[in-house]
């Protein structure tokens, strides 16, 4: 079933700069790497007696995680049958997403629920729609900053987690260079489809504050960014362009701001080792008990 909508996230440029963000960070394989470590063992505890598991993705992008994900799951739970919904706001990534699941042999059995929308269309959706749907297992990942209020998101999706059910929000680490920038440049960098930034230490408050069971576990990451600092490197132009959430780096700030930006990438964000420079990436994965 498919639910259209017609506001995406990202438009095609957008979706360029992500590709390419995705080919040089690495960000997956880390993430991957600490869900292997982290989340078998919740799976086993919150799969335990289900007949089913129905799995929520929210922002799901490409469905490069959700794939690894659902694979995961199949290796510990075999026998029972999974279905999963997926929202997502850009239909060009719904589209990727649907390729890869065709590719993708060890999923082709699970029926999949499309949603093309924001997570505040489908919360709308679901509140109208008033036959609400629980899930075992629900995961956002790198999408929490595009939400328009963290508090009303947290809320709503922890609200259809079934008895047992987890949460899983993946996010950028409190004092990662990725909090840095975005801390430092706010007022330059926040505006368009990412009004807010927001680290993991704003989403931890925010459990906190909601008196909700979680816990966080630290994914590191750290990616070549020497590039950026080469004016002729389309690449360089191109994953800056995505870092500071904007379609043309060098043209669109002034040359002080872009100035300063460079330079705290360099020294604030990043580590030099053998004349590369290397961003701090590192991530947290935080999982919310129902």
């Amino acid at each position: 079933m498919d639910e259209e909508g017609n506001s995406t996230c990202y438009d095609i440029t957008t979706v360029d700069h992500f590709q390419l963000y995705l080919e040089k960070s690495g960000e997956h394989s880390a993430i991957l790497q600490s869900v292997q470590s982290v989340l078998p063992k919740n799976f086993r505890e919150l799969l335990l007696d289900k007949s089913s598991v129905n799995v929520l993705g929210v922002g799901s992008g490409g469905g490069e995680m959700d794939v690894q994900l659902l694979s995961l799951m199949q290796t510990e739970i075999p026998a029972v049958p999974i279905s999963a919904d997926v929202v997502e706001g850009s239909s060009k990534l719904i589209d990727c997403f649907k390729a890869l699941v065709a590719k993708t042999p060890e999923i082709q059995k699970i029926p999949f629920c499309w949603h093309a929308m924001s997570s505040e269309e489908y919360e709308k959706l679901v509140k109208t729609k008033g036959d609400v749907k629980k899930f075992d297992f629900i995961h956002m990942i790198q999408m929490i900053y595009y939400v328009e209020s963290l508090e009303k998101t947290l809320k709503f999706y922890h609200s259809l987690l079934k008895n047992n059910g987890r949460l899983m929000i993946i996010v950028e680490a409190a004092h990662s260079g990725w909090d840095i920038l975005w801390k430092t440049y706010r007022k330059e960098l926040c505006g368009g489809s990412l009004s807010e930034y927001r680290s993991s230490s704003e989403v931890v408050t925010c459990l906190k504050s909601l008196g909700l069971n979680f816990e966080e576990h630290l994914v590191p990451n750290t990616f070549d960014i020497t590039e950026c600092f080469d004016s002729k490197s389309v690449a360089g132009d191109r994953l800056l362009s995505f870092m500071t959430a904007t379609d043309r780096f060098r043209e669109s700030f002034t040359p002080e701001i872009r100035a300063g930006i460079l330079e705290l990438l360099r020294n604030q964000c990043s580590t030099e080792k053998e004349g590369r420079v290397f961003f701090n990436s590192n991530l947290s994965c935080i999982l919310v008990n129902a």
